[in-house]
């Protein structure tokens, strides 16, 4: 048995012998994480690493940047770490959307992903790295996106085609949020 302190095992995997049993940190990093894609959210709509690094210059940048409040935020991947996040958020009055792979009461399932994705203002990732799961975010699912939404990915890399990420960055219509 092979034990490991990460919610993720995809760089535990290649590793092991035939025989053996990984099992995973559940549980450990829902606080952490749900935090972390909190912080991530506020801070990419309310401007905060554009105003810090202006303040670092001494520049001063007048804006009017979005609340989070009145939001449509899409959870892919809801799961334990999903409800955690969701529980944080309900506080600044937003909608919550859930996917994740089977459908469940109040929870969409992946194939509805695309009917959904118009509707969100902020989508989160947190599935988990597998084979189904690379590139699920790709040139499509980035241009079913609604214009000036946020992608935020606390998942794996490998999830984001990151060519296609870059091609919708650079246009300036999607904005992210990575923490990979």
């Amino acid at each position: 048995v092979v034990q490991t302190m990460t919610a993720g095992v995809d760089h535990v995997r290649p590793y092991l012998p035939a025989g053996v049993t990984l099992c995973n940190g559940r549980g450990i990093h829902d606080a952490s994480t749900a935090e972390l894609t909190l912080t991530l959210i506020l801070a990419s709509l309310r401007g905060i690493p554009e105003f810090v690094r202006a303040q670092l210059t001494g520049d001063w940048l007048p804006d009017t940047r979005p609340a989070l409040a009145d939001k449509t935020v899409l959870i892919v991947g809801y799961g334990q770490i999903g409800a955690a996040i969701e529980a944080r958020l309900l506080p600044f009055e937003v909608d919550v959307l859930r996917v994740a792979r089977t459908a469940r009461d109040g929870i969409a399932a992946l194939p509805e992903l695309p009917q959904l994705l118009p509707q969100a203002d902020v989508v989160v990732l947190i599935v988990p790295g597998t084979p189904a799961t690379r590139h699920l975010v790709d040139a499509k699912f980035l241009a079913s996106m609604r214009d000036g939404a946020l992608l935020v990915n606390v998942a794996r890399g490998p999830v984001v085609d990151t060519d296609a990420l870059l091609v919708e960055l650079q246009t300036g219509r999607l904005r992210a949020a990575l923490d990979v």
